[in-house]
């Protein structure tokens, strides 16, 4: 008998363990609404997530420090008339987040360092394009201020939130309802899945389809695709007979999986988080109470199965932390913040190593804070990759940058509104100066209630420290 020999791999003892109680997110009411969305986004310093919310549609942002109970009357960020479907933050900026809805807009929010007294109503900037609900928000990896979404109406557009304008409409490349939507490293491409069993490869500056696949996973259910770091692509999806797949493929030979494994036999979509610099992806289900992780590899299989991370208790969604998020002194290199009904549980995912010393085998330089281009360069046709930070001292989340939106002057193409008026040119003068007038005196007004939100918030604070010290 030959002796089988196990294959080598640091990630093959990979550990998941939930935080301890009181590191949980407790008493939030998270969303019910019935759509394949993680429902949760998460970076270096806030936890937003998606809850129930009479009269519209709204999420919580949390900063991370701040576990524990929350409290019912919490500040929320709703501005939606209808329930939010989607959440992303954007990579190049920890304070700001995107927000996709059932009311048909996408909506950018800028998130305050320190926890408002209110609930944030108004945001920077609403993009206003699809005709029907949007799903999926997901914003560009290396490019500043690029958003992409895509709607019920079979579209996908692209936005430069910096002036609010769509830069492309794809809205003639699906026949049917989009499922997932995924950038490649560089952001030079997008991979699709849709209703109608095909999986995309779209360059979206040409606004054409480089390849595609009909049916990959032949079952109905919906599918799931992400590209690796090398260019291929990773996929999840359903066999005819509803078992539970995944596959990897190469688009530019889309005939032949390169890995095709069945795994088992429910009805949760399998929503993948991947990992670009390790190559390993995790695997959650909605409605599953475990996660599986994979090492994607160039040697047979290709799909390398590691482990299984189980619990008792079902997920209702998922965040996945960035890898600058991360405790490297714990040799951590994957968080998850677990959604029930009633709570958010984070999960910390280890490599166990004897040495305390920092592991340059598990963090290599990962995608950091700066855009490696500006919003015009990528749309005139240049790619880079993110630019990359190293992790040897950590990482130390950057001071809230203001999102700046120039719009362009919507009084030059709107006519004016109620009922005309002739002015004496007297008149005219004097309205002049009094609107002025009040413009400076609203402004004024307003940076002194800001201020005085924020010495609140403050004061809240610091009475809480004070008295979990006598506690």
């Amino acid at each position: 008998m030959s002796r089988r020999v196990v294959r080598q791999s640091k990630f093959r003892h990979i550990f998941g363990q939930p935080v301890k109680a009181d590191q949980m997110y407790e008493d939030i009411r998270v969303s019910k609404v019935t759509w394949d969305s993680s429902f949760c986004a998460v970076n270096p310093k806030f936890i937003a997530i998606i809850v129930e919310s009479s009269g519209g549609g709204a999420f919580i942002v949390l900063p991370l420090a701040k576990t524990g109970r929350v409290d019912k009357n919490h500040p929320t960020v709703s501005g939606h008339t209808a329930p939010v479907l989607d959440i992303d933050w954007c990579p190049h900026n920890d304070n700001v987040i995107a927000s996709a809805s059932d009311d048909t807009t996408v909506m950018v929010w800028q998130i305050p360092d320190y926890t408002p007294v209110r609930s944030i109503t108004e945001p920077i900037v609403t993009l206003e394009g699809h005709s029907k609900r949007v799903g999926i928000v997901k914003w560009h990896p290396s490019a500043r201020n690029i958003l992409l979404s895509a709607g019920g109406d079979n579209a996908i557009i692209i936005w430069n939130v910096g002036t609010g304008e769509a830069l492309i409409n794809l809205d003639e490349l699906h026949s049917d309802l989009i499922y997932s939507i995924c950038w490649n490293y560089n952001g030079s491409l997008i991979t699709t899945t849709c209703k109608d069993k095909k999986v995309r490869v779209i360059d979206p500056r040409k606004q054409e389809i480089v390849a595609e696949r009909l049916a990959p996973h032949e079952g109905m259910r919906p599918m799931r695709a992400i590209f690796t770091r090398d260019g291929n692509i990773f996929t999840t999806g359903f066999t005819r007979m509803s078992q539970r797949e995944l596959g990897l493929w190469d688009p530019s030979n889309f005939d032949e999986p390169i890995a095709l494994q069945e795994m088992d036999t429910s009805n949760g979509v399998l929503l993948p988080f991947y990992d670009s610099d390790s190559n390993v992806v995790y695997l959650c289900g909605k409605g599953d109470s475990s996660i599986r992780y994979f090492e994607i590899t160039a040697e047979a299989p290709f799909v390398h199965y590691l482990s299984t991370y189980s619990s008792k208790e079902p997920q209702r969604g998922m965040g996945f932390m960035p890898k600058r998020g991360l405790d490297v002194s714990k040799c951590e290199i994957a968080r998850f913040f677990k959604l029930h009904e009633r709570k958010c549980e984070p999960i910390v995912m280890t490599v166990p190593r004897k040495s305390d010393l920092f592991q340059d085998d598990l963090y290599p330089d990962t995608p950091g804070p700066e855009p490696a281009l500006e919003a015009e360069e990528w749309f005139s046709g240049q790619d880079a990759d993110p630019i990359l930070v190293s992790l040897r001292d950590g990482y130390t989340p950057l001071k809230n940058r203001e999102l700046k939106v120039n719009k362009k002057n919507i009084l030059d193409n709107k006519p004016p509104t109620g009922p005309r008026r002739s002015y004496s040119s007297c008149d005219a003068g004097f309205s002049r100066v009094s609107l002025e007038d009040l413009v400076e005196e609203i402004k004024s007004l307003r940076a002194t209630v800001e201020s005085q939100e924020k010495r609140i918030s403050d004061l809240e604070n610091l009475l809480l420290e004070l008295s979990n010290g006598t506690a």
